[in-house]
């Protein structure tokens, strides 16, 4: 196992998220290294078998193993090595937090982590698009006023007028913006979190997106109006 004696049974009886996090900060390069934090080299096998036991020890293990294997897809993916280190962190507490969930006869434990992997950069891609959405529905409205439309996305969320028309949606709709746009979250986390169906999710996105674009229009023509007057 990868514990060192002293402290195997208190990680077994009181895993500690914090520890996860800690071992996520700084992806290593080439996720080649088999050496454990307490000297010895594991096997993948027993990486495996002490991370689903709980073993705090084994999680950092992991991580020296394939954070640079991770980083590398992320980093390629994204093109951002900031993001590409976010990704990374949150991998690894997906790695922790899910660990019930590795079975090592569906494959090895490299493949689960790359699995999570993918499926975490694919949120991160999905989370730019959703801003990109909500920043042409603002950029467009903008226009209108002969504003200038700053290049990035959060200068354009901090105008008064977005966060008024958000504010005048209907209540679950500017939940499901809100969750969409402010906490990166897909439709199905957004599901998840409220209890509605996706069905109603989606339903309250699209929704929201068309009601968010007529109120900045709204909003764009009574500025003109008091503009001319």
């Amino acid at each position: 196992m990868c514990s060192n004696p002293a402290s195997s049974s208190v990680v077994a009886e009181r895993p500690a998220p914090a520890t996860a996090a800690a071992a996520t900060t700084r992806p290593v390069g080439g996720g080649e290294a088999h050496g454990g934090p307490y000297g010895g080299p594991y096997a993948d096998e027993e990486l495996a078998r002490g991370l689903v036991a709980g073993d705090e020890a084994c999680l950092i293990a992991v991580h020296r193993r394939w954070s640079g294997l991770v980083y590398g897809l992320a980093r390629r993916s994204l093109g951002d090595a900031r993001e590409a280190e976010d990704v990374t962190q949150q991998v690894f507490l997906g790695v922790w937090r899910g660990r019930q969930g590795y079975r090592p006869d569906r494959g090895p434990l490299a493949g689960w982590i790359v699995g999570i992997a993918r499926r975490r950069i694919v949120d991160a891609l999905s989370a730019r698009t959703r801003r990109a959405d909500l920043v042409a529905a603002a950029g467009s409205a903008l226009l209108l006023t002969g504003g200038t439309v700053a290049p990035g996305p959060e200068a354009v969320l901090d105008r008064v007028v977005v966060r008024q028309a958000l504010a005048r949606l209907p209540d679950p709709q500017r939940e499901v913006l809100r969750l969409a746009f402010f906490e990166d979250l897909t439709q199905t986390q957004i599901a998840a979190r409220t209890g509605w169906p996706l069905g109603t999710v989606k339903s309250h996105a699209r929704r929201g997106l068309h009601r968010l674009r007529d109120s900045l229009g709204q909003q764009a023509g009574v500025i003109d109006a008091e503009t001319v007057h």
